[in-house]
């Protein structure tokens, strides 16, 4: 198997397969209420949504990275408010998520292993680190997902 095709593997798992972390992107996030999404549990904390808009944003960025566009990352790194707080936004902000996933999928399906020794010209990492970090950045964030969770569910 190629190198490129374990990682895509690594990548879907994640996402809704079956993780050594035993924690998904979209087992968490199934049964989370618009109105949950939203909530902000202390001034300090990103909400739920806010935190699932910036993994959409964040998946973008780097995959247009490694697709060879340069990217200016915004001041506010792909944190803002919820304007709109129907179910009907949130409903959108998965669909989103869903098809971010569906982007990386199709990419990784014709990226040839060649492609991870590249080097993104703005940071000096390579396109193997950008790929590992946005799955890093993913984990990490769903560990917050998690945490908040529980505090809106239980509060």
């Amino acid at each position: 198997m190629s190198e490129s095709k374990r990682i895509s593997n690594l990548y879907q798992s994640i996402y809704d397969g079956n993780p050594w972390l035993e924690v998904t992107l979209t087992d968490t996030l199934k049964d989370i209420t618009a109105a949950q999404a939203y909530r902000k549990i202390n001034p300090d904390l990103n909400t739920i949504w806010e935190i699932v808009n910036h993994l959409i944003q964040w998946r973008r960025n780097i995959l247009r990275r490694v697709q060879g566009e340069t990217i200016t990352t915004p001041d506010h790194n792909y944190f803002v408010p919820v304007l709109d707080p129907s179910e009907v936004a949130w409903y959108q902000s998965i669909q989103n998520l869903a098809k971010s996933q569906e982007s990386w999928n199709a990419f990784f399906e014709s990226f040839d292993d060649k492609g991870l020794e590249k080097i993104y010209a703005n940071n000096n990492h390579t396109y193997y680190e950008h790929i590992h970090g946005i799955i890093q950045h993913d984990v990490y964030h769903l560990g917050q997902i998690v945490i908040l969770k529980k505090l809106v569910k239980h509060s």
